[in-house]
């Protein structure tokens, strides 16, 4: 059983690993449309979201059929937990990716700003790293690396605020930026949003590897470090 055991599980890790690449493209497709102002490649978003939908179901079904065949204990059903409720985060980031495409076409205005949507690409570039790297803990049981990457949504947290204020600031000089700042605003709260689903995931490798349930979003639990990053900035 245990042979049979590993075999279904790697199939499973391996298909978790490809949802979320593709997840990873659909974030960098998202924000490349939004900054471009590509109408064009935001409807492929959104079109290929269902896409990542139906590996969701698919990873649900594997995982289920997993524990219904194989009837794992202790650690490894910890282990196919663990996948089955990253998925779900997964997930939301690619409804998230979607949501920055809607707002690629909702704005209509012509009036923009390159100095803004150059932070929101390099925002976006930071998250799509660390999604990178927690696929690459997930797939190797690495909690070190796994609470590396829950850290770095410091700098997402720090980045959201920066452009926040950039964005408040210039609308006060430049009132016929209203419509597009508030689409900047919701933009970099998506990204911000996406950031603490990573940190679930790494909480999930976590769990896996140790049991144990832990909170790893220092926003959260200690909110006062990303105000002492601007600080020193």
């Amino acid at each position: 059983m245990q042979t049979h055991f590993l075999e279904m599980f790697h199939t499973l890790n391996d298909h978790f690993t490809e949802m979320g690449q593709h997840v990873n493209q659909q974030i960098n497709r998202a924000t490349q449309a939004f900054v471009d102002h590509d109408q064009g490649k935001a409807n492929l978003v959104i079109t290929t979201d269902q896409q990542i939908n139906k590996a969701e179901v698919q990873l649900e079904k594997e995982a289920l059929e997993l524990i219904a065949l194989q009837q794992p204990f202790a650690d490894n059903f910890r282990a196919v937990i663990s996948i089955l409720k990253a998925s779900a985060d997964l997930e939301r980031i690619g409804d998230h990716a979607t949501g920055i495409a809607r707002e690629t076409l909702r704005l209509k205005s012509s009036v923009r700003n390159a100095d803004i949507e150059k932070a929101v690409a390099d925002l976006s570039e930071l998250i799509r790293s660390m999604l990178a790297d927690i696929l690459e803990a997930t797939a190797e049981l690495n909690t070190e690396l796994a609470i590396s990457v829950a850290h770095q949504d410091l700098q997402v947290d720090e980045q959201y605020v920066r452009i926040r204020h950039t964005v408040s600031t210039t609308l006060q000089q430049e009132p016929d930026m209203a419509q597009v700042s508030s689409g900047y605003l919701l933009v970099v709260k998506i990204l911000e949003r996406i950031g603490d689903h990573i940190v679930n995931l790494a909480e999930e490798v976590v769990y896996n590897v140790d049991g144990e349930i832990v909170e790893l979003n220092l926003g959260k639990t200690q909110p006062e470090l990303v105000q002492q990053a601007l600080d020193q900035k």
